[in-house]
């Protein structure tokens, strides 16, 4: 045998042994690849997340165990099919930009609706997540789903809870109305009858030989204020009456609107022998809040009280001060007072006294308040009657007075 034989036979064994130890080391590779790959698995098995991967065509490559219990299909049921065909899935945009900025910023957040195997519809918090192979390529998109399911159903009763509470407030606000009519077109009247009266009165200065342009002016100035009177009346009463009307908080002087309501219904309390006192502090912060709603609770209260003395005629007081740095307010009437046997059931919706009531009033002008930040009590008075109490929180400081130098 040649030397050349010799480095020949030598070359083709180490040729042979190069070869064995790649196909062992790939074999190595792939055995530890299939491992860890089973490891993850069980990772993503273990998990209370519905989790499922599908490649850039959509073809779902695993489904995880929870993702079995969320939406009934089994993973042999679920692996090769396209993911979104198999979920009905409804997407808050496009399933094209949605894509698109997984690929561009490698994931999405939102939510989706998923159709279960049962044919129920779930809501899912989503996340997904892009993959990429080894040569930085999209590869897959891991998807990542919570049902959130109970949480939606719960806001859109608590929505609708607050529809139907708003609406509640309405009919309660439209049925005051309604029982002090004859007594609010008579503040409306007043004003437009003086008008009228002050508008004659300047003609009758004008008609004469040497009109009288002085005492014409003043007439039609009376005119002018009279008619501001009788619009902001108007005005008063549709911002109670108008439904949907949309709440806007703003800094409010409470002791005004208390006022404005006690002018609205003196007229109705005059009807029954009822004296109407303010001792609302002077000075008193403002708060922030919707003008209509504190409106609408001191009507409710107002209105309580003057029923109360329908048969008996008495005095109601509307007080204000500042308490612990929080604005409080109570209405008194001298009237039947509470059933005290049941003080505890008096803000329950549907619960009332009264032959006619809804046994709304209470309920809604309590919902009010502490939509406010503030609390609704009452209490019965040590003679007759009783007091309903409430606070507000306080936003803004009095204005001190200036001190002397």
């Amino acid at each position: 045998m040649t030397i050349e034989d010799n480095e020949d036979r030598l070359l083709r064994s180490v040729a042979l042994q190069n070869a064995e130890s790649i196909r062992i080391a790939r074999q190595r590779a792939e055995q530890q690849t299939e491992t860890t790959l089973w490891e993850q698995a069980n990772l993503l098995n273990l998990t209370h997340d519905s989790i499922f991967v599908r490649d850039m065509n959509a073809v779902i490559k695993y489904w995880n165990r929870a993702a079995e219990e969320l939406y009934g299909w089994a993973s042999e049921q679920a692996v090769g099919r396209r993911a979104h065909d198999l979920l009905k899935t409804v997407f808050p945009a496009s399933l094209g930009q949605i894509e698109e900025t997984v690929i561009r910023a490698g994931r999405w957040e939102g939510e989706l609706v998923h159709t279960k195997k049962d044919g129920s519809q779930v809501v899912v918090a989503s996340r997904w997540s892009l993959q990429r192979d080894d040569r930085n390529a999209p590869a897959a998109i891991l998807e990542t789903n919570n049902d959130i399911t109970a949480r939606r159903r719960a806001e859109e009763e608590r929505e609708r809870l607050r529809l139907l509470e708003a609406d509640l407030a309405h009919i309660n606000r439209v049925s005051m109305m309604g029982e002090l009519a004859a007594s609010l077109a008579h503040d409306i009247k007043q004003p437009i009858t003086a008008a009228i009266t002050d508008a004659n009165t300047g003609l009758r200065w004008l008609a004469g030989e040497m009109p009288d342009l002085q005492e014409a002016r003043e007439a039609i100035k009376r005119v002018l204020k009279d008619a501001a009177r009788a619009v902001e009346i108007i005005n008063h009463l549709r911002s109670l009456y108008k439904k949907n009307a949309p709440l806007e908080r703003e800094l409010v002087d409470v002791n005004d609107v208390a006022e404005e309501i006690i002018g609205l219904l003196r007229s109705e309390a005059n009807r029954f022998s009822i004296s109407m006192r303010a001792e609302l502090a002077a000075e008193l912060p403002k708060t922030k809040a919707d003008r209509v709603q504190l409106q609408q609770v001191f009507m409710n209260l107002m209105v309580n009280g003057i029923e109360a003395m329908h048969d008996s005629g008495g005095e109601l007081t509307v007080k204000s001060q500042l308490q612990d740095s929080q604005l409080q307010f109570s209405v008194s009437d001298t009237g039947v007072g509470l059933p005290t046997e049941k003080m505890d059931q008096i803000f329950s919706a549907f619960f009332t006294t009264k032959p006619q009531g809804s046994g709304m009033g209470l309920a809604i002008t309590r919902s009010i308040v502490e939509s406010h930040g503030g609390r609704l009590w009452a209490t019965a008075n040590s003679g007759r009657g009783a007091t309903f109490h409430f606070t507000l929180p306080s936003v803004v400081k009095a204005v001190e007075p200036p001190t002397g130098t």
